[in-house]
């Protein structure tokens, strides 16, 4: 699921989707959380024990991250992208 930025900008639609995934994968204080956490290095079982998920809801969350451009997994390999480290700027 690696998209860029540079596929969402053809056209005035493509840039206002991408936009609107991004706002819905950031607007979550706990996506913000998860966004904090994988900025720090930390592994999927911290990630899901410090802010006390289960299984499925840390993957429902990390699919919102990844659908939004924020973060890229490959496997249980997670970073943060570009877009992710907006969380460096609010709260």
């Amino acid at each position: 699921m690696r998209e860029s930025w540079s596929r969402h900008s053809e056209s005035i639609e493509k840039s206002r989707e991408y936009h609107k995934r991004y706002q819905i994968a950031v607007n979550s204080p706990i996506r913000r959380k998860i966004l904090k956490l994988v900025r720090e290095g930390k592994n999927l079982d911290e990630i899901k024990d410090e802010l006390a998920l289960d299984e499925k809801q840390l993957d429902y969350h990390l699919k919102i991250l990844e659908w939004g451009f924020c973060i890229v997994r490959d496997g249980e390999k997670v970073e943060i992208t570009k877009e992710g480290m907006v969380v460096d700027h609010i709260e």
